[in-house]
């Protein structure tokens, strides 16, 4: 009988230890604030894990309005004027630009988001082609990081290797928040 109850003791320890770490990852969360080559500030994009992939929340504020690219892109550099230290898109699979590309998209590509008449924009996206777990692929936190980038023009979201996005207006490294 002390057997078996150790055994389930054990058991449920390790249970609740796996529920534990599950439940810290799923909260994991990671931040960009947001720079115009100006040095103003342009917002801010959140990202959490959550159930169904990594929730990224964006708070645009004095953009033009109209329709931007909206990128991760593969260094954690974001070097004005240009934002080019920022380099291409996060694309660790090596796959193709675009949501239309039958090889795509990039694992950095997400849906344009649409400036207001007053500057703003506020919306998010879940995707599963991101992630703040460590030893993944696609992790965000990777040793050298990674930036948000957003363009002068919307992504066409097929012409390979960035989708016609035009200039970098807004920048932004992505960081762990502890």
């Amino acid at each position: 009988m002390k057997r078996v109850t150790g055994f389930f003791v054990l058991t449920l320890f390790f249970l609740s230890l796996a529920c534990w770490v599950f439940a810290v990852e799923k909260g994991m969360k990671a931040k960009a604030e947001l720079y115009t080559p100006e040095g103003e500030r342009a917002g801010s994009v959140m990202f959490e894990e959550a159930d169904k992939g990594l929730k990224i929340s964006i708070k645009i504020t004095g953009l033009a309005p109209g329709k931007h690219a909206f990128h991760i892109h593969e260094a954690g550099v974001c070097m004005p004027p240009d934002f080019k230290s920022a380099g291409g898109h996060f694309n660790p699979e090596n796959t193709k630009h675009g949501f239309l590309n039958p090889q795509g998209p990039h694992a950095g590509d997400l849906p344009n988001i649409e400036v207001d008449e007053n500057g703003v924009f506020e919306g998010e996206v879940i995707t599963k082609r991101l992630t703040l777990l460590p030893g993944e692929v696609n992790f965000l936190l990777k040793e050298g990081g990674t930036s948000v980038v957003i363009h002068q023009s919307p992504d066409d979201y097929i012409t390979d290797p960035a989708g016609r996005g035009g200039a970098r207006i807004a920048c932004g490294v992505i960081e762990k928040i502890e």
